[in-house]
């Protein structure tokens, strides 16, 4: 259980940190939002990611081996990048429709389920 809930509290907080962290260029295409500077949309991205704190921090404490989660350190770190792509990748395709999957990327995805078994291997 501790570890779905791990799981899911990493989606969240990398899809508020995907938004933080590219969402302005997207918001770009609003009027009002255009004409803000960059410490404005700084600002605005910093407020997203608070966000992402409420469900990072929590997820890392239970998920933690350490702290009686099923999950190393590394285990964490790795999982959290897989999510951290995967969101980034789903964002991208919606918001931006210009891009798209290339076998390059399902390629990298691929070694990216693998970087998981690995370390996930005893």
């Amino acid at each position: 259980m501790k570890g779905i809930l791990t799981i899911l509290l990493l989606i969240l907080s990398n899809s508020f940190m995907t938004l933080a962290w590219y969402g302005h260029l997207k918001f770009a295409e609003w009027k009002w939002f255009s004409k803000l500077g960059l410490v404005s949309v700084v600002l605005i991205s910093w407020g997203i990611a608070l966000f992402e704190y409420f469900f990072q921090v929590p997820a890392n404490r239970i998920g933690f081996k350490e702290n009686g989660g099923p999950f190393s350190l590394l285990q964490l770190k790795v999982i959290q990048e897989v999510i951290t792509l995967t969101v980034f990748t789903i964002f991208t395709l919606i918001a931006f429709k210009q891009e798209t999957i290339r076998l390059n990327h399902i390629i990298a995805f691929i070694f990216l389920i693998f970087a998981v078994y690995f370390m996930f291997k005893k």
